[in-house]
């Protein structure tokens, strides 16, 4: 079947012809944070379907968005990564992400929570100025997935994987990410209620949200 377009000659439009399908900016978000098993998207994407993913991936492959290739020795997967041109979405996927906060209101049922969007949200909150001076990394295990938060004076990364040498790995499920996310919850408190576990430096999680604030 021939993919649909919108057959204007407008750069909108054109754009929208490549990143407009269901789900193609949702796997944009999760590549951001690094490549990916095509198992690995799909338990990231609940509600996507095999046959579907099979297909946006092949269409994103092929406009150029991301490539398959196969990591170097010991892990040896064959991964989907962005294109530079898949990277350059990120601005887009961040400017949706501001514009979109406005319709958010309450959880509604049946509504999941997708792990990796929040370190990608992250890229959004960080406050630079409240970085000064500081350099360390925070590595994160929710769920059963792993993610890094490096913060240098000023500039902040955030990816999947393992942190080096972080200053603390903070232990939770997505629930109480999404509480210290918007907020609901202080580092301390969520600390003091065994809803985080920590190994490292107790306070670093409160410095991660004082750099990372919900507003």
């Amino acid at each position: 079947m021939a993919k649909r377009s919108y057959n204007q000659y407008c750069a909108v439009a054109r754009g929208l012809d490549v990143v407009g399908d269901r789900w193609t900016l949702l796997l944009v978000r999760e590549l951001l944070l690094g490549p990916k098993r095509y198992g690995d998207l799909l338990a990231a994407s609940p509600g996507i379907g095999t046959n579907l993913l099979a297909d946006r991936l092949r269409e994103m492959e092929a406009q150029g968005l991301l490539e398959r290739v196969t990591l170097p020795p010991p892990a040896g997967s064959n991964v989907y990564r962005l294109t530079d041109a898949g990277v350059e979405l990120e601005t887009v996927v961040r400017a949706l992400g501001r514009w979109g906060r406005r319709f958010m209101g309450p959880r509604r049922e049946g509504e999941k929570l997708s792990t990796g969007a929040y370190f990608v949200a992250l890229r959004e909150r960080f406050r630079p100025e409240r970085s000064a001076n500081l350099h360390e990394a925070y590595e994160f295990r929710v769920d059963g997935r792993v993610f890094e938060v490096t913060v240098n004076d000023g500039t902040s990364t955030t990816g999947e994987g393992s942190a080096v040498r972080p200053a603390a790995v903070f232990t939770m499920d997505t629930q109480t990410l999404n509480d210290i996310f918007l907020g609901q919850v202080t580092a301390r408190r969520a600390i003091a209620d065994e809803r985080v576990e920590v190994a490292g430096d107790a306070k670093a999680l409160g410095r991660f949200q004082a750099m990372f604030p919900s507003v």
